[in-house]
């Protein structure tokens, strides 16, 4: 059995996979965005039962306080799922969200996961860390850059981290979803369109509908990526890598393959 501290289980898939460890005999502090959240997931896990094994927090990543609270937190497994998108052809879409989403995405994970591999050193814990990153920190998608941006990042970070934290016998790995029907992807699509000021935008708007449609129109159903995160974090090994489903790793593979035969 396993304790888990699992970030962005409000919604989405972070919330089912905190639902799914619970149910397969693992201890998890579900953290959640919002004050609401901690009430209504709250509720949720009273009426599965599951009020012995979710203990459900708020943990705003932007909130330094909330940082310091859940570094004290029990728990010897991290999985940093907490994320925001923003959607715009990454040549226009305004610094400000790029900069937001770099904060929420990157600064702010990272922030917390520093001061719990310090958490794990101190105590002897040979820790786990997971990061939920995404097809996108893998390749580019159209319409989809700043956000993908973030996730190159993680990708970077997590990948030193498991270079610098072997000697201390604390484990990383990555988990990548691919387009999953949890309604994140629409929005950050739509973010696209919301920008105040579009006076200076050359790209015009149908041809970028146009190509994020691609992503939200072929969506998988959500459960099976709930599944493999709770098979993957459950398990007491596996792959550093952990692309899903079957049909994006390749998809992933062919677009790395073809990096390198590119022309300008």
């Amino acid at each position: 059995m396993k304790s888990i501290l699992i970030t962005g289980a409000g919604t989405g898939l972070g919330r089912g996979a905190a639902i799914g460890l619970a149910q397969s005999g693992h201890k998890v502090i579900a953290a959640v965005h919002l004050e609401e959240q901690v009430r209504e997931l709250g509720e949720e896990v009273s009426r599965l039962g599951l009020s012995s094994s979710i203990t459900v927090k708020k943990l705003n990543l932007l909130d330094p306080d909330d940082i310091d609270s859940a570094v004290k937190w029990d728990f010897d497994t991290f999985v940093s799922n907490a994320g925001v998108g923003q959607g715009g052809p990454i040549a226009e879409v305004p610094m400000e969200l790029v900069r937001r989403t770099f904060e929420t995405n990157v600064f702010a994970n990272l922030a917390l996961t520093q001061k719990i591999v310090r958490k794990f050193v101190e105590a002897g814990t040979k820790g786990r860390l997971i990061f939920v990153s995404s097809m996108g920190g893998l390749m580019t998608v159209y319409g989809l850059g700043a956000y993908g941006a973030t996730k190159h990042a993680i990708e970077a970070i997590a990948s030193c981290l498991r270079e610098e934290l072997g000697d201390y016998g604390i484990s990383v790995q990555t988990i990548n979803p691919g387009p999953f029907a949890t309604g994140f992807n629409d929005r950050m699509a739509d973010s696209a369109f919301n920008w105040s000021d579009k006076s200076g935008k050359v790209t015009d708007d149908s041809s970028v509908r146009g190509q994020l449609s691609r992503v939200t129109e072929k969506q998988f159903d959500p459960q099976d990526m709930i599944d493999k995160m709770v098979e993957v974090i459950g398990a007491d090994d596996g792959l550093y890598r952990n692309v899903w489903p079957p049909q994006i790793e390749q998809l992933v593979k062919e677009f790395e393959q073809e990096s390198w035969t590119r022309t300008v």
